[in-house]
């Protein structure tokens, strides 16, 4: 069920189908307030694209596009639509520049890559 609190969205229905590449790539872009991480649009000129699109370009099923990465892995990875996530709408207001949520994504992206790490500690590598 769609939420309206971004970071719950975010851990919800993006988080799980983030990969393991894709979610180093968003702390990294995160933890620096990188200008390659924008708002206000998935891309720009590449390699400057929105969250999503830096979590496509490193997603096996949307590694290919460019420019509408984002928008495909929202839709059809994610299964959200891009109009209406709470994400895209927060991070769309004001992205790195909004030290709250920003924070707050970094650390759900954090949490998550943990749980992966210790999950991995239980499991076959080739799982991980």
């Amino acid at each position: 069920m769609p939420t309206h609190d971004p970071v719950s969205e975010f851990r919800a229905e993006w988080l799980p189908h983030v990969t393991r590449d894709g979610l180093s790539r968003i702390i990294e872009l995160l933890e620096k307030g990188s200008p390659l991480l924008i708002h206000g649009a998935f891309t720009r000129t590449m390699p400057m694209g929105c969250l999503a699109s830096h979590i496509a370009w490193n997603h096996p099923q949307t590694c290919k596009y460019q420019h509408e990465a984002g928008v495909m892995w929202l839709s059809r990875v994610a299964k959200l639509n891009p109009a209406t996530s709470s994400v895209i709408l927060a991070w769309d207001r004001h992205g790195a520049a909004d030290f709250t949520l920003r924070s707050d994504l970094l650390e759900a992206c954090m949490e998550e890559q943990q749980r992966r790490e210790e999950a991995c500690d239980t499991c076959e590598p080739v799982l991980c």
